[in-house]
């Protein structure tokens, strides 16, 4: 779930990226765990730099037990999301609305 929450962070700042071995937790055992790790992976060489600081960046972002209603569709988000879990929209205007 979290890579693929990843991926959709990277397509937001227009970098296209690709999950691989989405299914692959169900081989373990027949092959080695770390074939079996979900893995994201940047389409453009360009794009890599700033796709690892994007990465970075959310992988420090401080756990917050609030919500926060989404601007476009008034879903209910957990404060510390980027992106509307529901729509996708960016919650950075919410948060500064609050």
């Amino acid at each position: 779930m979290e890579a693929q929450i990843i991926i959709d962070t990277l397509e937001y700042d227009y970098i296209p990226a690709r999950l691989f071995n989405v299914h692959a937790q169900g081989g373990q055992g027949d092959i080695p765990f770390t074939h079996a790790y979900p893995e994201v992976w940047v389409v453009r060489d360009e794009d890599y730099t700033r796709g690892r600081e994007i990465v970075h960046r959310y992988e420090k972002t401080p756990i917050d037990t609030g919500v926060i209603s989404c601007p476009t569709c008034h879903e209910e988000n957990p404060r510390n999301f980027q992106l509307c879990w529901k729509c996708g929209s960016g919650l950075e205007v919410a948060l500064y609305k609050t």
